[in-house]
């Protein structure tokens, strides 16, 4: 309509933009997070959850308040990755979320079951939901940066997502792989077509630095996110090593006293 000052609030009609903001979830009366950016991929096994810990302790260490919404429902490995294993408590307002030894709040399916190895066997209209209710339901109280964990491919989940959450802007995972580059290319045209802008890429899993000589060794072979990262215009590109400290810190549940400077500069895109 050429008269609408798109106050939906004050409007009685029907019309595409009403539609399009009824999409979005409300935020719980008890959260004020400022910003959301998803963290995705095309397929799993690429490192997904670790950009998420990793970005979400590095933005912790640089001052802001952090949290970590985990909507791969059924791959749920956060809380693992920070060693917090008590369940989630709430009161007559709404579930209250786990916070790491560094203050690091989160929400995860794997802090609701009694036991962490029972499997959720959902449809997906539940797991959506979800999802859904861990941002509505959740009082996150004062959050500057929130990451979402999101489950692997365009399903479900992300769409989910990018409808109901308010998201900043997306984070893209990826390998070397030629074949993973192509299916992560899948996720980069979701967001597109979303209208999310996409902050940066990640490659995971880029090299191998042998401690003897020295030199990068390319074990899945030459990178690709270069390309990627120029077909779509994506400015910022990190790059992850293989480090079998990173899977040892993850086993131990201390991901937040592991050393590293891999996103060291993601506070000034983010």
């Amino acid at each position: 309509m050429s008269s609408c000052d798109h106050n939906c609030s004050s409007c009685g009609q029907n019309c595409g933009e009403r539609d399009k903001e009824s999409l979005l979830a409300p935020a719980h009366p008890q959260s004020n997070v400022k910003k959301i950016i998803a963290v995705v991929s095309g397929k799993g096994g690429v490192g997904k959850s670790l950009v998420t810990t990793l970005l979400a302790t590095q933005m912790n260490k640089d001052g802001f308040k952090t949290a970590i919404l985990d909507a791969d429902i059924t791959g749920p490995s956060i809380p693992t990755a920070f060693g917090v294993t008590e369940r989630i408590s709430g009161n007559d307002m709404g579930m209250l979320p786990a916070v790491s030894k560094k203050g690091i709040s989160m929400m995860s399916v794997n802090l609701l079951l009694e036991r962490a190895t029972d499997p959720i066997i959902w449809r997906g209209v539940i797991i959506a939901n979800t999802v859904k209710q861990f941002w509505s339901d959740t009082a996150w109280g004062d959050v500057d940066y929130m990451f979402v964990d999101m489950p692997p491919g365009t399903g479900d989940v992300p769409l989910t997502v990018f409808q109901s959450l308010p998201i900043s802007g997306i984070i893209v995972v990826t390998s070397p792989q030629e074949l993973v580059s192509m299916i992560v290319e899948k996720a980069v045209n979701m967001a597109d077509m979303m209208n999310i802008p996409i902050l940066a890429l990640v490659e995971n899993m880029s090299y191998f630095e042998c401690g003897g000589c020295g030199k990068r060794h390319k074990i899945f072979g030459d990178s690709h996110i270069e390309e990627i990262a120029k077909k779509h215009g994506i400015k910022h590109i990190f790059q992850i090593p293989i480090n079998p400290e990173i899977a040892k810190a993850v086993d131990s549940g201390t991901i937040e006293d592991f050393e590293n400077d891999y996103f060291k500069d993601a506070k000034t895109l983010l």
